[in-house]
């Protein structure tokens, strides 16, 4: 009775020191990207709120909380108020299996650095990266409003799409680490990241997770000069920041995901392993931030045939020339 407890009390650390740490880096990635966009734009971005406007975050969340939330008369009200909710969720309850260190010592019991070591993990972030795809479309479809209609159909669409490209690019990681566990997937990768045997692998899959990201170039579910804000446009308040949040949740976890089947996970030199991991994570976010500020946006047309035509069959190839060359040596 007394190791269960301790044993939950752990997980229950663990969890608020991940959720603490996400939405900390949530909330300065948006400060992050105002300045470097500014900077790429040859501007000064938040400057006012505390010094180099480092309290514009807080700012914003205060702005968020207090402002009046709207529900349309013409909206499906318990759908509408439901949808930003599991945007959020789903992308918080990714990090639930993603490893951020080996294993700790505490008073004798070692505690390993992940919340759920689950043996199919791989999965488990599929499962939740598909049911973030309703919180999109709902959430356009209950506004009632043919801008977020038009913006919710893109983005399932696209999500869709996108996500078909990004579970294929993982099957050679899959092969050449034997195990759909994260945790096994950053330990095969102890002699060397598999980036630098799956190039083509980390390409289409950083392609496809700024797609799922909704990113610039790929942000066709809200294009301002088209739909106003599109999936999103009836919301305020709260429940606009629930879906900002998710999106700059989901851009960490897109970075965490690359971080753990490319670039080795925790594994590095000289530092601890959580600190190697947020290294990463903000290193592939800033180059996500770099892309956003320096491409256009596609065409949707062009969009959907990058996704179908190009990436896809590239990652099918790619998993026969894995195969070959497993079987091969």
């Amino acid at each position: 009775m007394l190791s269960w407890l301790i044993g939950f009390i752990i997980l229950l650390i663990k969890m608020g020191v991940v959720l603490g740490v996400m939405l900390f880096l949530a909330a300065y990635l948006v400060w992050v990207e105002r300045k470097l966009l500014a900077r790429l734009q040859i501007r000064l971005g938040p400057n006012r709120a505390g010094k180099f406007g480092l309290l514009q975050p807080i700012a914003d969340a205060i702005k968020m909380l207090v402002k009046e939330d709207i529900v349309p008369d013409v909206a499906d009200r318990p759908i509408f108020l439901l949808a930003p909710a599991v945007v959020a969720t789903t992308a918080m309850l990714m990090f639930a299996v993603v490893p951020f260190g080996g294993t700790l010592t505490i008073a004798g019991r070692a505690v390993p650095m992940v919340i759920a070591d689950i043996n199919v993990g791989l999965l488990f972030v599929f499962a939740l990266s598909s049911l973030a795809v309703y919180g999109v479309a709902l959430g356009g479809w209950a506004s009632n409003s043919k801008f977020a209609l038009l913006g919710g159909i893109r983005g399932a669409a696209q999500m869709i799409s996108y996500e078909l490209a990004l579970g294929l690019s993982l099957v050679p990681i899959v092969m050449l680490a034997g195990s759909f566990s994260l945790v096994d997937i950053v330990t095969a990768q102890t002699a060397y990241p598999f980036i630098l045997v799956q190039p083509v692998s980390f390409a289409i899959f950083f392609l496809s997770a700024m797609a799922e990201s909704k990113r610039i170039p790929f942000d066709l579910p809200e294009a301002e000069n088209e739909l106003g804000a599109g999936y999103h446009m009836e919301y305020s308040g709260m429940r606009f920041g629930l879906f900002f949040i998710g999106e700059y949740v989901h851009l960490q976890v897109m970075g965490a995901l690359v971080a753990v089947f490319f670039l080795g996970g925790w594994h590095g030199p000289l530092l601890p392993g959580p600190v190697w991991l947020l290294i990463k994570v903000v290193a592939v976010a800033l180059v996500m931030i770099w892309i956003r500020g320096t491409l256009p946006r596609l065409r949707y047309d062009q969009l959907m045939l990058f996704g179908w035509k190009i990436l896809i069959p590239a990652s099918l190839i790619n998993i026969v020339v894995t195969g070959f060359f497993i079987l091969l040596f």
